[in-house]
């Protein structure tokens, strides 16, 4: 009947805890709140676990583990250790192996193993459902040396299952006794997995398809402040990709990045240290030569319209112009990048707002295309 579905591949443990925590999620805890409701302090809980968790996999499995952006003390790690189990993704080696290798392979159909060249849902949570190829953990040599890493592979289940729902369903049978008990299983334990798990499994999918690429148009990968808002700041996926080691995803003062003051918060405190950066010179460099490459593109398709429309023209003439002034200052910043020279505050700023006048010009020209005159 499905004679191109790998059955004998197909993760069924996994397979098995998706469907069935999605299910009851979408049908059960509506009814089971309908009928009962939820105490207050259990509201405030499912709130606390959907952050601890969360964050567990975006300052700890992501940013302290998968790309080592900054150093955290043991209790730090502990607690993102702990919780991130609780969110039901794998244990931290396992799960900055797969991401280490999406870096390393992005778009690859063969190699990244949550690639979205082989479509949305395969991204998004087909790749967990078939594990066609096998997880060798060859590339995780830095996190096996660490004693807690280690343990928490070896008991992630068991940590998970204990502090993510039996815990949570313990709290609600004293403050409700049967009722309280399931329901605290039901929206803590099992809701609350739900919703964690998916925005995660939507910087694989969506922030893949939609939002922009200011950084890098080679990849897929994308900035999404709408992703950025459920993911505690995952969400600037192009600037990741383009800088994965950088410890802020959202790098501009006004991007909504929860992980990155949460993580600059933990330096102030003394419980993380060495926080790597990217320097601003770089950033603006990408910038410079994404804009340079989209300008020129659109000057190359200049000549795909035969009819002659004077509005049209001066609007590349305009754009050629510009592209002049951005390959200026493009190789002029690269150039002092690749000697080491530190760039001034105003000269950052004039490189950008070159930047910003080639995109009004590309999008003034997109709209002239959309509506021609």
């Amino acid at each position: 009947m499905f004679p191109n579905i790998p059955f004998d591949r197909v993760n069924w443990f996994t397979s098995s805890f998706l469907v069935i925590t999605f299910f009851v999620t979408l049908i059960g805890v509506p009814i089971f709140l309908l009928n009962f409701g939820l105490h207050w302090i259990l509201t405030l809980l499912f709130l606390f676990y959907c952050v601890a968790t969360g964050m567990s996999i975006t300052l700890g499995y992501h940013r302290l583990f998968a790309h080592k952006a900054f150093k955290a003390s043991r209790s730090v790690k502990l607690f993102t250790l702990i919780f991130g189990a609780a969110a039901f993704e794998d244990s931290a080696l396992d799960w900055a192996s797969d991401h280490r290798q999406h870096h390393k392979h992005v778009d690859d159909e063969h190699d990244d193993p949550y690639s979205i060249t082989k479509g949305f849902f395969w991204a998004h949570i087909g790749w967990i459902f078939f594990k066609l190829y096998p997880r060798e953990l060859n590339n995780v040599g830095d996190l096996k040396k660490d004693p807690l890493v280690m343990w928490q592979h070896r008991n992630h289940h068991l940590i998970g299952i204990v502090v993510g729902q039996v815990i949570p369903t313990i709290i609600g049978a004293l403050l409700g006794g049967w009722v309280g008990a399931i329901g605290a299983f039901l929206v803590i334990g099992v809701a609350r997995v739900v919703v964690v798990q998916h925005c995660t499994f939507f910087i694989n999918s969506l922030c893949h398809t939609i939002g922009r690429r200011p950084y890098d148009s080679k990849t897929s990968a994308r900035d999404s402040w709408i992703m950025a808002l459920l993911t505690y700041g995952e969400g600037y996926h192009n600037y990741h990709h383009s800088f994965q080691h950088d410890y802020r995803n959202g790098v501009k003062p006004w991007q909504w990045d929860p992980t990155k003051w949460a993580i600059w918060t933990l330096e102030k405190l003394g419980l993380a240290s060495q926080l790597r950066r990217v320097p601003e010179e770089k950033i603006v460099l990408a910038e410079l030569r994404e804009m340079h490459r989209r300008a020129e593109a659109q000057l190359q398709r200049r000549n795909r319209f035969s009819i002659h429309c004077p509005t049209r023209e001066e609007a590349y003439t305009k754009l050629a112009d510009l592209l002049e002034n951005l390959e200026e200052g493009y190789h002029d910043l690269e150039k002092a990048v690749s000697n080491r020279v530190r760039v001034s505050k105003s000269a950052i700023l004039r490189y950008r707002a070159q930047a910003a006048a080639t995109l009004d010009q590309l999008t003034h020209i997109q709209g002239l295309q959309l509506n021609p005159a």
